[in-house]
């Protein structure tokens, strides 16, 4: 199986604060989650496919307007049309309580893991158009 990984990094803004504090609720790092399924899904079989499940999410962080959050993911094991594959989201920069400051921001030293996933995704098999290298075209 080729190696198929997608990373995308972006901030949250004030939009996505949803409790007080500037909470971003957990639905969030879903949808970036999703977004990466979708990469991940177009690389490999040429199509944007469907995501079927989630087997799995831990939420282990909190994540506030102003964070900085890198969402990986990679294809893990691969069927006929299901393409199983694991997620991470890490906290890389944080927004900074400096009082008078509220545009203060700190570069975390090591990134913090806020969430993490497993999932299903399916791609119909009339629908790919791209194989991994040494597999035979599934017409």
């Amino acid at each position: 199986m080729s190696d198929f990984t997608s990373l995308i990094r972006l901030r949250m803004g004030a939009h996505d604060a949803h409790y007080a504090g500037n909470l971003v609720d957990g639905a969030k790092m879903l949808q970036l989650f999703g977004d990466v399924a979708t990469e991940l899904l177009i690389r490999c079989d040429g199509d944007e496919g469907l995501f079927v499940a989630y087997d799995s999410v831990e939420f282990l962080a909190p994540v506030r307007a102003g964070d900085y959050i890198e969402a990986e993911g990679r294809i893990v094991a691969m069927g006929k049309s299901s393409r199983k594959m694991v997620f991470e989201a890490r906290k890389v920069i944080s927004a900074a309580d400096v009082p008078g400051q509220p545009s203060a921001c700190d570069v975390l030293p090591e990134p913090v893991v806020v969430c993490k996933a497993s999932g299903t995704c399916v791609v119909p098999t009339p629908c790919q158009r791209k194989w991994p290298e040494g597999s035979a075209s599934q017409s």
